[in-house]
């Protein structure tokens, strides 16, 4: 079927203890679409990414993959993990390896690659991340905006069809938020699926096709950004949007 979904969850619940934390999810997310998921803390927005991902184990529904289950198929399951990226709130880099071995190695040891196409590409992902100068560097001698560029190097040499990004800035300091937001708007411009949990209401605007928006465990309002910014139809959605929109 020519337009299916790439990722499609379905009626998807999470449950921690008797604590429904994610009720009845339905989403679609096509081939080279930027989704945006916002919401308040606790409103399950990471709950959902982690189990999109993985992470999590979902306590009902299903998801599918090139419209295919993958929760009830060990094999489908180790191809999606392969496929789905993740960028997280902290790095997650290896600190005794320079930067450009925390982006080549993971290449060498999951997808087999011989050490020169590793770094060739490695080399090439950190040019476009703005990392390049740092290739020596080790983890502790960068900020934090420029360990979370690596990191999405790192995710992005991983080849995945989908890359998935739970809050990249909020571990940030202010100067340094822009230059991770400016590198994944630029990762967005080249087709690549992403789905993004963030606080950054102006990115989220700028850069998405669509906006997820989440209220207690469910998705209240989904719609463009000129809909959910623009003309938003939830009471909670309005509230949620109200300070961010009286100060544009």
């Amino acid at each position: 079927m020519a337009n299916e979904p790439l990722i499609q969850v379905k009626n998807l619940k999470k449950a921690f203890g008797n604590h429904e934390v994610l009720t009845n999810i339905n989403l679609d997310v096509n081939a080279g679409e930027v989704v945006s998921i916002i919401g308040r803390s606790g409103s399950g927005k990471s709950t959902l990414l982690r189990n999109i991902n993985l992470l999590e184990t979902p306590t009902g529904g299903d998801i599918l993959f090139h419209g295919k289950s993958i929760l009830s198929d060990e094999e489908k399951l180790s191809t999606y993990r392969a496929k789905v990226g993740m960028v997280f709130q902290s790095f997650n880099l290896f600190n005794n390896m320079t930067v450009l071995q925390n982006v080549m190695v993971p290449q060498q040891t999951v997808l087999k690659r011989d050490a020169a196409t590793a770094k060739a590409h490695a080399l090439d992902l950190l040019k476009q991340v703005g990392m390049d100068p740092f290739i020596a560097a080790k983890p502790d001698q960068l900020s934090g905006g420029q360990e979370q560029r690596v990191a999405i190097a790192r995710a992005e040499a991983m080849d995945p069809e989908v890359l998935l990004f739970d809050e990249p800035t909020s571990a940030l300091d202010p100067e340094m938020v822009d230059d991770v937001l400016n590198t994944m708007t630029a990762l967005a411009h080249t087709g690549l699926t992403m789905i993004i949990v963030t606080h950054e209401m102006a990115f989220a605007r700028e850069v998405s096709d669509r906006v997820v928006f989440m209220n207690n465990g469910v998705i209240a309002e989904a719609g463009t950004p000129d809909q959910i910014f623009g003309d938003p139809q939830q009471p909670e959605t309005k509230e949620f949007l109200k300070r961010y929109l009286n100060r544009i």
